[in-house]
């Protein structure tokens, strides 16, 4: 049975940001909001967490493309090779914001992603999911949670949420209704930009 924990996004309060990191660090899984879609995350130092993430999505772990969820950019040389200015100028511009950039893994990923030769960076511009990582000390792997719906691609009612995935996860975090856009993803990991997926993101920063 899955825990429902309020949290209001305005001004997440410090001891049910413990309560959600507490789970991450004992491998427990977490859906949380973002300001695309609601997400599903674990711990990226958590191997088991992160086997069960992609059991449930139905992928191999090596061969997935979970984006990465930081607090800022401030350690993005753990997980990226050396960007140049104009990569980073781009971030600095578009980040926190509905955004995922395809950028080049860097050697020291953690061992699960270590043949990878991209990786998804994210900075959502939610105060829950970004005191989560800041609290947390590293990101945590994310995947939007899908619905089979065919016409609501995104549940976005947190009490559905929860009533879906109980069986799942160990925690759904109520940050009230969540979007039913996903992000803009954009591959940097080339010499021209490529836009990957046009969602709630503006393309008119680039």
């Amino acid at each position: 049975m899955a825990q429902l924990l309020k949290i209001y996004k305005e001004n997440p309060n410090p001891k049910e940001i413990k309560k959600v990191v507490d789970v991450l660090k004992s491998g427990g899984l977490i859906i949380y909001p973002t300001d695309t879609v609601y997400g599903l995350g674990c711990d990226i130092t958590n191997i088991k967490a992160l086997e069960r993430v992609a059991k449930i999505k139905g992928v191999k772990l090596e061969k997935s493309n979970f984006s990465f969820i930081c607090k800022d950019l401030s350690n993005l040389s753990d997980y990226v090779k050396q960007i140049d200015t104009t990569t980073f100028k781009i971030l600095k511009r578009a980040l926190p914001g509905p955004y995922t950039f395809i950028l080049p893994g860097a050697k020291t990923l953690p061992n699960p992603f270590k043949k990878r030769k991209t990786v998804g960076i994210r900075v959502p511009d939610n105060a829950i999911a970004l005191d989560i990582v800041d609290a947390l000390g590293n990101p945590i792997v994310s995947t939007s949670i899908h619905d089979d719906d065919e016409i609501i691609e995104y549940t976005t009612d947190p009490e559905l949420i929860l009533e879906k995935w109980d069986k799942l996860v160990d925690m759904v975090i109520d940050g009230g209704y969540g979007d039913n856009e996903a992000s803009t993803v954009i591959d940097l990991s080339k010499d021209v930009p490529e836009v990957i997926r046009e969602g709630k993101g503006s393309l008119e920063i680039f």
